[in-house]
Parts: structure tokens; sequence; C-alpha cells
């Protein structure tokens, strides 16, 4: 399976709450573009999948673990990787770090998102491309 695959954001007003501090639904925001970045670093945009091949990816279930607050102006860094592979399903496990790049990196949240691949028209389970399954099974294409 690939190494985590990591995606920067930044904290803006809008992702905060009436505290400061990020709103929670926010964290799931953060992972599903992560998840869109770390397919498209593969070489699989989502558009181009559903015009191409027919497949879509959809959250079957997520869960969340809130550890610490982010807030205002923060500079996080997400992480995707894939905890479990089945034939027309993800298990994906994220961290969201704040001060990853620094010598006390904190791990503010965690989450488990399992995905499903679907038919694009129909929205049944169809398993997941072999072009899909065997990049993520062999390592990093770059």
């Amino acid at each position: 399976m690939l190494p985590a695959f990591q995606w920067p954001v930044r904290v803006y007003y809008e992702d905060t709450d009436a505290g400061g501090v990020v709103f929670y639904a926010n964290y799931l925001k953060y992972m599903e573009r992560s998840r869109t970045e770390w397919l498209r670093h593969l070489g699989f945009e989502q558009e181009r999948l559903m015009r191409e091949q027919g497949v879509i990816f959809a959250v079957r279930s997520a869960r969340v673990d809130y550890l610490r607050p982010a807030v205002l102006d923060d500079a996080l860094t997400i992480t995707a990787r894939v905890a479990d592979q089945r034939r027309a399903s993800l298990h994906i496990h994220h961290e969201v770090w704040r001060g990853m790049e620094s010598e006390a990196p904190e791990l503010l949240c965690r989450g488990e998102v399992k995905i499903a691949c679907l038919d694009a028209r129909q929205f049944t389970p169809r398993p997941i491309p072999d072009t899909i399954a065997a990049i993520m099974n062999a390592g990093d294409p770059q």
C-alpha cells in the first residue's frame, strides 16, 4: 500500500466558528480535499474517472476523533492513507496535524472514512478499476 499522502491547508476565517476554532464539520471537508488531491497525485481526476471509466467514489461512513482545536491562520497538514482496500471499497485513515514541519507537531484530529466505488449512472457498487487498484498496491507513480 502507498505511504500517507500529505496535503497542506491554511485555516481561514470562514473555517472557524463563533469561538474562533475550526468548525467541527470542516475537518471532513479537509479530509475530502486531501482524498481528491491524493487521487489527482496518483493520476486520477474524479471527473475524468466518471466520464471515461463510469465510476465515482462516495463516502459510505465516517468517524472522526477531535483531539485538539485548530484556530485561525493555522498551517495544517492533512494526511490520507489506505488502511484497507477491498474489491469495491477503500478504508482511508486521515490525520490532521499542526506544525508538521516543526520539532513538536500536534495531532489535532483523526478520522476513518469508508469509500465505496460506484457505477456513476446506477449508483451501485462496482469493483475499483484495475488501473487504480494496481497503482494503490504498487506504490507512488511519481
